[in-house]
């Protein structure tokens, strides 16, 4: 009887948790899609969590349209889809070189690259990566944006490397007998066993590309027209009266909210497969 209810107790208290911490974390959102449909002055004093006169549509059309948020989401789009493909090639087949060949100075670039893992510079690398742009003459191009954004791939390449290493050798040494080289055992054999933590790598990066604020807007000063979406939004802040257009930036913070989404419904079915379950009899 005590055990039972010591098991009550437990499930209550976890379920109460767990409710709390779906609050905190949907509330924001919803507040942020509902006040999108406010008008500034709703917003600015507080009141209901709904729109207490008609739900103003026009703030989506004040976005996209006045606000130019079409072109900052195009660009925003193509940014991160390039640093996403970018970052999942170089970073699977480097997690690939680490977990099957053998190397001299193999064992100081881990040390390096998980010792880097810890070491936190922020800001103070932009100024340098933007100089190195300058003389490469890629500052003023957004191709120079994504190659920034996809450095840093030490995680990802962490996350693939352990992934590889599961996977039983047995599959590399047959395919070897075959006459397959290293590329044709990582494209024949290691890359569709890998798509779980590639759909991982993947969604982290497209993330971070599309909430990036402080190298986009840094590496977009000198060409304003490669601003992104998480850019544009934040620069909203203040209008031309110096008014805080809080309505239009909740409107834009929505939109940013979809294409998140939608990369994470496709790529959510990639987190539970195990591709590699059954590859290896006996």
């Amino acid at each position: 009887m005590k055990n039972k209810i010591m098991k009550t107790a437990f499930s209550t208290i976890v379920a109460i948790f767990i409710a709390v911490m779906i609050v905190f974390t949907v509330y924001p959102i919803l507040y942020a899609v509902i006040g999108s449909f406010k008008t500034n002055g709703e917003l600015t004093a507080g009141g209901s969590f709904f729109p207490e006169g008609a739900w103003q549509f026009g703030n989506y059309f004040v976005a996209f349209v006045k606000a130019k948020f079409i072109k900052y989401t195009l660009n925003s789009v193509l940014i991160s889809i390039s640093t996403m493909i970018i970052a999942v090639f170089t970073s699977s087949l480097a997690g690939y070189v680490f977990a099957r060949q053998r190397f001299v100075g193999k064992k100081l670039i881990m040390v390096l690259y998980v010792g880097l893992m810890f070491i936190a510079l922020g800001s103070v690398t932009l100024y340098p990566i933007y100089s190195l742009l300058m003389k490469l003459g890629l500052h003023k191009s957004i191709v120079g944006l994504i190659l920034v954004l996809t450095g840093g791939q030490s995680a990802n390449v962490l996350l693939v490397m352990g992934f590889i290493q599961s996977i039983p050798k047995e599959l590399d040494e047959a395919a070897i007998i075959d006459g397959c080289s290293p590329y044709g055992i990582f494209f024949r054999v290691i890359r569709p066993l890998i798509a779980p933590i590639m759909a991982v790598v993947a969604l982290f990066t497209f993330r971070n590309a599309w909430n990036d604020y402080v190298t986009t807007l840094v590496m977009s000063i000198s060409m304003p027209k490669l601003k992104t979406l998480t850019v544009a939004v934040v620069q909203l802040k203040y209008s031309m009266n110096a008014a805080a257009e809080w309505h239009i930036m909740l409107a834009g913070a929505s939109i940013a909210i979809i294409p998140i989404l939608i990369v994470y419904f496709f790529a959510n079915k990639q987190f539970i497969s195990g591709l590699t379950a059954g590859a290896v009899k006996g």
